[in-house]
C-alpha cells in the first residue's frame, strides 16, 4: 500500500460503493414507475401541470411513436433549444438580472457553449463567474442540466421498450417521456437536493457579489449568485458546468465533507438506478444487477488505481525530501481520497465536476480520468447514456459469445442478428474516430498546439484530454489547454455533437429494430447473461473494444509522462 494510503480512505470508498449499491433498487423503482407511466406520489399535484403543457404544445401523449418519429422528435427539440441559448449568450449584454454589466458572448464562445449544454456535455472554456449574468446562469444554462438530462432518460427508456416489448414499431413518445422525467424526477430531486445544499452553506441568492475582510484585514469582493439551484441539477443530472471557474473546487459549490460526499452519491443515483430499472423493465432484475455489478467493477478497479497513484506523490519530490501524497491541485478540506474518488466518479459518469485539478495529477493517476470517458461512458455513465452505452456493448458480447457456441446470439429474449450488431459498431466508433481524428489535427495545425501550456507528452495529455471529454460528453479537462479559441471552440463544438447524437440515433434504431421481434424463451442452450461468467466477459469485452482503440494514444501521453518522471524529467 502506497505510504499515503489511508484506512480512511478506503473507508471512503467502501461507503461510497455499497450506498451506490443500496440506492439502485429505491430509485429503480420511481424510474421504473415513469417508464411505464404510473402515477407517481406526486401526479396528485403535478398532473395538471403536465396535462397543461400537453395541451399548450399539442402533443397526444397516448400516440406512440416509431423510432424515427421519436429520433426527429428529439433531434428538432435539441437544435431549437441550442439556437434559443446561442441567441440569449448573445444578447447577454442588453438582458436583465446583469447586474456586473457583462457583454455578451463572442460567436464562437456562444455557440460552443450552447452546443457544450444542449449535449450535457457542459464544457466550459470560460469563467463562469466573470463571463456569464444570473439571467445567462439561470435561464440559458440550467434549463439545459433539466433537458439534457431527461433527453438522456428518454432515449434508455425507448430502448428498454426495444428490449422488452414485442413484435411492435413503437418504442414510446418522445415529448411524453421528456415531460414526466423532468416533472416527476429531476424537478423534484433537484429542488430537495438544492435545499439540502443551502442548508450546508452553498449560497443562493440575486446578488452579485458580498465584501469581505480577510484574517490579515485585506479587503475582497467574492462573486455570488444563485449557485445552490445550478449545483443540484448539474450533480442530479450528471451536467458537470458550474457556476465558477474551479468547478465544485470552490467552497462556495462544495464547502464541507458532507456536502463533497452528497455531491458524488448525487452523481451516480440515477445512473444506479436505470440499471436496475432495466431488469424490471425485461423481466428480470438479475440482468440490472449484473450490469451494475460489471458497472462497479470496472468503477473499483478505476479508483483503486488513481488513489494509489495520489497517494503515492511524485518521487522527484520524495528524493528532494518533500514526501507524501500528491496534493497539487487538490484541496486540503478533502484530500488526496475524496479527490481520487471524485475524479474517477466525475468521468465514470459523464459528469464532467471536479473538485481538483486533473490536468495537476500524477500521470497515471490522470489517465484513468481520460479512460473512464473512452471506454463510451459505460462505467456508470450519464443519466441514461451511460446504460444505453453499456448495453451496446452488452449486444456485442453476447455476439461474441454466440459466434463462441455456434449459435443465434439472444439477450433477455430477443435474437441479436446482424443489424443491431452494426447499429452497434457504428455507435461504438464514433468515440476513436472523433477523439482520436481531432486530436492529430489539434496536434499538428498551430492553432491546436497554441493551446497548450506545456510540452512534451503533458502538452499531448491535454489535447487529447479535450476531445476526450468534448466527445465522450464529460465536460471535464486538463485545465493547462487554452481553449476558448475559434479554433477549439468550434472543433469542440463539432466533436460534442457528434459524440451526443452520432450515438443517440444508432441506439433508436436497435430499439426499433428489437421492438419488432418477438420473444424467444431462454432455453439450455442459451448463453446464461446474469452469473458471474456474463459479468466477467462484459468487462473484457469493455476493455478490449472500447478500450485498446486508445492505447497507443495513451503511451505517447500519460504513459511516456510517467516514464519520463521515473527517469527524472517533468513537463
Amino acid at each position: 500500500m502506497a505510504a499515503g494510503m489511508t484506512l480512511s480512505g478506503w473507508a471512503l470508498i467502501a461507503t461510497f460503493v455499497a450506498l451506490c449499491v443500496a440506492m439502485a433498487k429505491p430509485i429503480g423503482l420511481w424510474l421504473f414507475a415513469l417508464y411505464e407511466g404510473r402515477d407517481t406520489p406526486l401526479s396528485r399535484v403535478l398532473g395538471p401541470v403536465e396535462r397543461g403543457f400537453y395541451r399548450l404544445a399539442g402533443v397526444d401523449p397516448s400516440r406512440e411513436q416509431n423510432w424515427r418519429q421519436y429520433a426527429v422528435a428529439m433531434l428538432l427539440f435539441q437544435l431549437a433549444t441550442a439556437l434559443a441559448t446561442y441567441a440569449l449568450l448573445r444578447l447577454q449584454g442588453v438582458l436583465p438580472l446583469n447586474p456586473r454589466g457583462l457583454p455578451g458572448l463572442s460567436p464562437d464562445l456562444a455557440m460552443n457553449t450552447a452546443i457544450s449544454f444542449v449535449t450535457n456535455t457542459n464544457w466550459q472554456a470560460y469563467a463562469g463567474e466573470s463571463t456569464l449574468s444570473n439571467l445567462s446562469q439561470m435561464l440559458a444554462l440550467v434549463p439545459h442540466n433539466f433537458l439534457s438530462a431527461a433527453t438522456g432518460i428518454a432515449v434508455a427508456f425507448a430502448l428498454f421498450r426495444g428490449f422488452a416489448r414485442r413484435q411492435t414499431q413503437f418504442v414510446g413518445n418522445f415529448w411524453t417521456d421528456m415531460t414526466r422525467i423532468t416533472l416527476y424526477l429531476l424537478l423534484p430531486l433537484a429542488c430537495v437536493y438544492a435545499l439540502v445544499l443551502v442548508a450546508g452553506g452553498v449560497p443562493q441568492t440575486f446578488a452579485s457579489s458580498i465584501d469581505a475582510t480577510t484574517l490579515e484585514g485585506a479587503h475582497q469582493t467574492l462573486v455570488i449568485g444563485p449557485v445552490a439551484s445550478q449545483e443540484a441539477i448539474k450533480m442530479v443530472g450528471t451536467n458537470g458546468g458550474g457556476f465558477f471557474n474551479v468547478n465544485s473546487a470552490h467552497p462556495f459549490e462544495n464547502p464541507t465533507a458532507l456536502v463533497n460526499f452528497l455531491q458524488m452519491l448525487s452523481i451516480f443515483a440515477i445512473g444506479v438506478g436505470l440499471t436496475w430499472c432495466f431488469g424490471k423493465a425485461v423481466g428480470d432484475t438479475r440482468q440490472g444487477w449484473a450490469v451494475l455489478a460489471a458497472m462497479m467493477i470496472l468503477f473499483v478497479a478505476g479508483v483503486s488505481i488513481v488513489y494509489w497513484q495520489e497517494a503515492a506523490g511524485n518521487p522527484l519530490l520524495h528524493h528532494a525530501g518533500l514526501a507524501g501524497a500528491n496534493m497539487e491541485g487538490k484541496e486540503v478540506r478533502f484530500g488526496a481520497a475524496a479527490s481520487a474518488l471524485f475524479a474517477t466518479i466525475t468521468t465514470a459518469a459523464s459528469c464532467g465536476a471536479v473538485n481538483a485539478m486533473h490536468d495537476s495529477f500524477t500521470p497515471l493517476g490522470g489517465l484513468i480520468p481520460m479512460f473512464n470517458i473512452e471506454l463510451g461512458e459505460v462505467v456508470v455513465g450519464g443519466v441514461g447514456s451511460g446504460i444505453y452505452g453499456f448495453l451496446l456493448f452488452a449486444l456485442l458480447a453476447v455476439f461474441i459469445a454466440g459466434l463462441m457456441v455456434g449459435r443465434t446470439p439472444e439477450y433477455v429474449g430477443k435474437k441479436i442478428e446482424g443489424r443491431e450488431v452494426k447499429l452497434a459498431v457504428l455507435a461504438i466508433v464514433v468515440l476513436p474516430l472523433c477523439i482520436l481524428g481531432g486530436t492529430a489535427l489539434a496536434s499538428v495545425l498551430p492553432a491546436g498546439l497554441a493551446g497548450i501550456a506545456n510540452k512534451g507528452p503533458h502538452g499531448f495529455s491535454e489535447i487529447l484530454y479535450a476531445f476526450t471529454s468534448a466527445t465522450g460528453n464529460n465536460g471535464s479537462a486538463f485545465g493547462g489547454i487554452s481553449a476558448n479559441t475559434p479554433f477549439y471552440n468550434g472543433a469542440l463544438a463539432v466533436a460534442m455533437w457528434i459524440g451526443r447524437f452520432f450515438m443517440m440515433v444508432p441506439v433508436l434504431a436497435i430499439a426499433g429494430s428489437l421492438a419488432q421481434k418477438k420473444y424467444t424463451p431462454e432455453t439450455t442452450g442459451s448463453f446464461p447473461t446474469t452469473g458471474p461468467l456474463w459479468i466477467g466477459l462484459l468487462v473484457a469485452i469493455i476493455l478490449i473494444v472500447g478500450g485498446l482503440t486508445f492505447l497507443p494514444a495513451l503511451a505517447l501521453g500519460p504513459v511516456a509522462e510517467q516514464m519520463a518522471m521515473l527517469a527524472g524529467t517533468t513537463f
